[in-house]
């Protein structure tokens, strides 16, 4: 083993590493307490410690990378130190390959290491290096072993739809009036009420089920979000919603009552579900369309933005809406920019103005699309739930050996097709028809002003195929200037 003497009269420069895998509180007490024995420790051998490297949260056997313990092992190889300080040897390794590039830094670098309980751990004899990584092997076996038991316990929970533990989920999480104590480094012990995560925050489930009621009428994601900040909501570590996370919120199949174990639906749980299977279904399938446009970019913020078309023979492409030719007004013109622009306020108004007249008719239902007449939602979620029963037992039977994996697959194969389809037709039967917040509400225009844009302009695709010609020149014969005959509407529904 290379060494490294120090110099006459100078202490010895040491480090200390310290590391806790779960930090429940975000306290940082457990490393602070490591730090401390270690520091008393390099007191105790009259070394200098001239840096403390700290990985708190982060566990040495899940592979993740350690950024404390990188940047220890360049700096002895810099030379910032001789000697590490370390409560424990599983505090540095879990993992035999770490751990043999760190006999090598150790070996290369005149490196010696001493721990608070294990005492100084030799690399610099064979035997040194066989006992570490014995000790290494150990805690290995240590971590899988806890693993295994940890995983065991959430598949007994997930199997028996209770709740897995965590982060609060947003929608549930109701006080039961009982208290705990967490310890708060900075205010001491505090009590903190005891929450019942089979029950439904109110509030949360409301927001929850009118994300999943604005999709389904039309309306988009980010609408949702920009619905939830206008409403005050943040996530349950008091975060605003972004778009991600609000997708992932919707996704939730815990929002309807099933119990998940690794990304598979295994049952049914016993907390209260926010939204129907069906709602859940069809959420799933819009937000998981392939043709959805999913790319980041600005929404359309005009009425009929790519849906109205261009009216010159030969054309028929989209119109957008946009300032242009010097005008202080938006007007919308061609998508290809041929032909003159129409204004995009007197437009959206006309036909905004033919919609909502439609619709406040009294055979305005007729116009409504037939509903799902003959699906049993109750019984599709009867069927869904047999089949992901059917699912969790072939699986038991192969990890059992009673099966092979042939039977094992084919089985499965066959079970999740008819899960597809049992979930599309739950899905389009939770589907929701643009019109229905229209037809039949006491004040057309009102509900038609209180939705989102986005769910306006799935009422105009549904209804009407608007295409504008060329304007005609000149005053009109009403004394205005803009040409309403040349806008011809074909409505869809009769």
């Amino acid at each position: 083993m290379k060494t490294t003497k120090t110099p006459a009269g100078q202490r010895t420069r040491a480090v200390v590493y310290v590391r806790i895998s779960q930090d429940r509180t975000g306290a940082h007490l457990g490393v602070d307490r490591q730090r401390e024995d270690c520091e008393a420790l390099a007191n105790r051998n009259g070394w200098d410690v001239v840096e403390v490297y700290i990985d708190n949260d982060l566990s040495a056997y899940s592979g993740k990378p350690r950024p404390g313990y990188r940047r220890m092992l360049t700096d002895l190889q810099d030379g910032v130190a001789t000697v590490v300080v370390a409560w424990h040897n599983d505090r540095l390794h879990r993992s035999p390959t770490e751990l043999e590039e760190y006999i090598d830094v150790s070996e290369r670098h005149g490196v010696s290491t001493h721990t608070v309980q294990a005492g100084h751990l030799d690399l610099s004899t064979p035997s040194g290096r066989m006992t570490a990584r014995i000790h290494g092997a150990v805690a290995r076996h240590e971590s899988e072993h806890k693993a295994e038991r940890v995983a065991r316990a959430r598949l007994q929970k997930a199997q028996a739809g209770e709740w897995g533990g965590g982060l609060r989920p947003f929608g549930w999480g109701v006080p039961t009036g009982e208290t705990r104590i967490k310890v708060d480094r900075g205010a001491g012990d505090v009590e903190v009420p005891v929450l019942d995560m089979n029950q439904a925050v109110p509030e949360e489930a409301a927001a929850i089920e009118a994300g999943h009621d604005q999709l389904l009428a039309g309306g988009s994601l980010r609408g949702w979000v920009r619905w939830l900040a206008d409403k005050g909501f943040t996530s349950t570590q008091g975060n605003p919603i972004g778009e991600t996370a609000a997708r992932d919120l919707l996704l939730r199949p815990r929002n309807a009552g099933l119990a998940i174990y690794k990304g598979e639906e295994i049952g049914t749980g016993n907390w209260e579900p926010l939204v129907s299977e069906a709602k859940h279904r069809a959420v799933v399938s819009i937000l998981g369309d392939p043709t959805r446009r999913t790319t980041p970019g600005p929404e359309p913020k005009w009425f009929g933005s790519l849906i109205y078309k261009c009216g010159l023979p030969g054309c028929g492409e989209g119109m957008i809406c946009s300032q242009s030719g010097g005008s202080r007004l938006p007007s919308y013109r061609c998508s290809t920019r041929h032909g003159g622009g129409r204004r995009g306020d007197k437009l959206d108004e006309y036909i905004q103005d033919l919609i909502v007249e439609r619709l406040s008719r009294p055979d305005a239902a007729d116009l409504l699309l037939p509903g799902p007449n003959d699906a049993d939602v109750a019984a599709l979620q009867v069927e869904s739930e047999q089949i992901r029963r059917r699912l969790t037992d072939l699986a038991a039977a192969f990890g059992a050996g009673q099966i092979m994996l042939p039977q094992f697959t084919a089985g499965s194969d066959v079970a999740r097709a008819q899960l597809e389809s049992v979930n599309n037709r739950l899905a389009a039967a939770a589907r929701i028809d643009p019109l229905v917040p229209l037809v039949g509400a006491p004040d057309v225009r009102k509900a038609w002003e209180d939705m989102q844009l986005q769910q306006r302009r799935a009422v105009l695709r549904e209804l009407l195929e608007v295409t504008v010609r060329p304007a005609r020149p000149g005053r009109m014969p009403d004394g205005g200037y803009f040409d309403y005959e040349t806008i011809d509407v074909r409505w869809k529904r009769r």
